[in-house]
């Protein structure tokens, strides 16, 4: 049909012009509406993770929920002296202990008393000092002013009525016995004791400078109700000067005995036949008074309080000459340092501990996150006695003969900013140190949330994925797009970007499986091939561009790659057969060997070289495939132009087209990066999963996405593990999101440099 004869305005062509318009329009709002859902989603997925961050670092808050005259045991005269207090763990109960022995149980809300029980009516004595057993064991002792030692245990039985209604009921139980141990011939000054299944150990010292070590082994009764106790007694040993504070470390092999001076000395009693003494040690400045010496959960640590406000955490470790000595770790003040730190009362299931000074402030601190998280004045004038409930939910203060009850909020003290980015000096370590360890079988553990070793490993793993992918990847779509031969091409780029879509559990098996012991069995072979394949191909080169034309010309443009293939076999069996001389010669017939014991390098069957090279297999599909349509997409007129002025193929690739395709062989690299930052299957099994910090190529990792994949499945809902999973989540997300913005802008602006061409 002729021009002349094409109606314009027909109803046929109206019909489909309205049509294309309204299918412009649908693409363009579809297309429109995809993107910001995309934007919305994202945006979606960075407030869900800041909402489940955001409460790690809210501070404690407390609230007073009740306040009633001190309960008293009926019997005895009003205002005796509270020697010991405690709650059972829905802070619901509170048991209060007085200097003459008796014991209330009362209601933590009302004060009404619910039972009362005569501790020492059959020991005619009354209490001068007061210890605990291990922390959370709620075993008490009781020392006496004629020089014997009472214990007790406070627990709470649960019982349900027909309605389901839940009632504790309160109990004193007497583990060993009713029959208080003899100790001194004096009133005792201070008490020390610990325990474990097998054994107890009970320290004792009065009012002359010389303190009596029990230790004690333990059988089960018949009945298994409590146990009897076997006694052996160590010879009494003398101090420089009398002992107000003992305190017997975790494993009962040390005995710490402290003086109000701030002098403290340290024995060894492991064998209470031969204590074995070490040299005292000032631990509070001159001119200040010791008012505080006493364990923090676990047995390790001591907290050491002073008339100066400051509160230390001190404990074993080893110094610059590689002996192990008592040394302060850290240290914790209040805003006021004038005034005296009156109380201290540890948590039971934490590293937190709270304090009262003299003027009725309470400090609530963590000492793995070396964290103030509370200051606040809860009382007028001093206090007499402070106890923190099991789950740290609740904490009890008595002064003038009142008690005061006080609700806690605080459920994620461990998490600092030092906690989780900086070196920590936590117990039974030597020094500061970077380590993940998020949880373990008992409450005495300290929790090791330090995220460094993590991003780490993050970026040990993606650099050594990207330093075997990235030439691979961006030589190979060079030689696709621009000299490979179109049939060639038609094949290889699919089969290529198939390999994108292997799932990484499977590369990851494999890698576990057979790479990993494959490169342990054959190191040596690995290393010769990394040495010998670029030269052999370098050599194979050289040589076939000095053959004679006639013979080059044979193979057809594009097909010469072909030629490489039995080159590269034949090039890696060199490398096997030869692998045994090499290593014969020079290892001394085993690499792996020569590498741990003459180096001191640590080697892994599962390590970054596994991970490497697994996960580079993962990541050169993305890459190439992008890398190489950004090559090919480069106008042949630019090509054919800078070959027809004269230039070599080698020139024209090197300045004129890569360096306009040079924006989409960064966006390649950027997203394979992504990738690989991101990974997580490989990762998880190609390695031993270790978070350690060592750019050693033998040893393992442990990534951010690996790390929440293995962890979150057994972490508790809304606990602080769970959260710090979810800040590693957000952590990965924002290096995402800061890598993809600063790629872009650099490929913009490769893109306006280069656009011109």
């Amino acid at each position: 049909m002729s021009s002349a004869n094409l109606d314009l305005n027909s109803p046929a062509l109206a019909r489909k012009r309205k049509l294309r318009n309204l299918t412009d329009r649908v693409a363009t709002h579809g297309i429109g509406i995809g993107g910001i859902s995309v934007i919305v989603t994202i945006m979606l997925i960075f407030l869900y993770l800041l909402y489940e961050v955001a409460p790690m670092f809210k501070s404690a808050s407390i609230e007073e929920v009740a306040e009633y005259p001190v309960p008293a045991f009926l019997l005895e005269e009003p205002g005796t002296r509270t020697v010991y207090l405690a709650t059972e763990e829905q802070a619901e109960i509170g048991l209060r202990v007085t200097a003459s022995g008796n014991a209330v149980f009362f209601d933590l809300k009302t004060g009404a008393i619910m039972e009362q029980v005569e501790l020492l009516s059959d020991v005619g004595s009354e209490v001068s000092f007061v210890t605990e057993g291990r922390i959370g064991s709620r075993t008490v002792v009781l020392g006496l002013k004629n020089g014997q030692a009472f214990i007790f245990k406070h627990k709470y039985i649960a019982e349900y009525d027909k309605g389901g209604n839940r009632t504790l009921i309160p109990e004193i139980v007497f583990p060993y016995g009713e029959e208080a141990i003899d100790l001194l011939d004096e009133p005792i000054v201070s008490l020390a004791m610990n325990e474990d299944e097998e054994n107890m150990v009970l320290a004792a010292s009065g009012n002359s400078s010389t303190v009596q070590l029990v230790s004690f082994e333990k059988e089960a009764d018949l009945f298994g109700e409590g146990f009897e106790l076997e006694r052996y007694d160590a010879p009494v040993f003398e101090l420089s000067q009398r002992a107000d504070f003992l305190v017997i470390d975790a494993e009962m092999d040390s005995l710490f005995a402290a003086n109000r001076s701030g002098k403290m000395e340290r024995f060894n009693i492991e064998d209470v036949d031969s204590v074995e003494s070490f040299e005292p040690k000032r631990i509070i400045a001159k001119g200040e008074s010791l008012t505080q010496f006493r364990p923090l959960l676990g047995g390790i640590s001591v907290l050491v309080a002073d008339t100066s406000g400051k509160t230390a955490q001190w404990f074993m470790a080893r110094d610059e000459s590689g002996e192990r000595d008592f040394m302060q770790v850290r240290s914790f003040h209040a805003e006021d340092f004038s005034n005296t730190i009156d109380l201290v009362s540890v948590e039971e299931r934490r590293k937190g501990f709270y304090t009262i000074d003299n003027t009725g402030v309470l400090n609530i601190y963590n000492t793995t996150a070396h964290r103030s998280l509370l200051e606040e004045q809860v009382i007028e004038g001093q206090a007499n006695f402070m106890t923190v409930a099991p789950r740290a939910d609740a904490f009890l203060i008595e002064s003038n003969n009142m008690l005061k009850v006080w609700e806690v909020e605080n459920k994620h003290p461990e998490v600092s900013w030092s906690s989780l980015w900086e070196e920590v000096w936590y117990e039974n370590y030597d020094e500061p140190d970077y380590i993940w360890q998020s949880s373990a079988a008992t409450n005495d553990f300290e929790p090791k949330m330090s995220l460094t070793p993590l991003a780490f490993g993050t970026i040990k793993a993606a650099f050594y994925a990207m330093l075997f992918a990235v030439p691979l990847a961006i030589c190979g779509a060079i030689y696709t797009a621009y000299f490979m031969a179109p049939e060639w091409r038609r094949k290889v780029k699919p089969v290529i970007e198939l390999m994108e879509a292997l799932p990484t559990v499977i590369i990851g098996f494999l890698a576990g499986l057979f790479l990993a012991p494959f490169i342990e069995t054959n190191l040596t072979g690995v290393f010769t091939l990394l040495l010998v394949l670029p030269l052999g191909i370098l050599v194979f080169g050289f040589i076939w561009a000095n053959l004679p034309k006639a013979i080059r010309h044979r193979v057809p443009d594009g097909w010469d790659a072909a030629l490489l293939i039995p080159v590269l076999l034949f090039l890696v069996w060199l490398s096997m057969a030869v692998a045994t001389p090499i290593e014969q010669l020079f290892f001394a017939g085993d690499m792996r060997t020569w590498i741990s014991n003459d180096l001191g390098i640590n080697f892994d069957q599962r390590n970054a070289l596994v991970v490497g090279i697994a996960m580079g297999f993962a990541v050169i599909p993305s890459i190439f495939s992008i890398a190489e349509d950004a090559i090919f997409s480069v106008p042949k007129h630019l090509s054919h132009g800078s070959l027809a002025l004269g230039a070599t193929p080698w020139q024209t690739l090197v300045r004129v087209v890569m360096p306009t395709a040079s924006p989409g062989i960064f966006s390649a690299v950027m997203i394979g990066m992504g990738r690989a930052v991101g990974e997580t299957m490989i990762v998880l099994m190609a390695t031993g999963n270790t978070p350690v910090m060592d750019w050693n190529i033998f040893e393992g990792m442990r990534t951010l996405s690996a790390n929440i994949a293995v962890e979150v499945a057994e972490s508790e809902v809304h606990s602080t593990h769970y959260r710090v999973l979810f800040l590693a989540a957000f952590v990965l997300f924002m290096f995402t999101f800061v890598v993809n913005t600063v790629a872009e802008l650099i490929r913009q602006r490769l893109r306006n440099k280069y656009g011109s061409l």
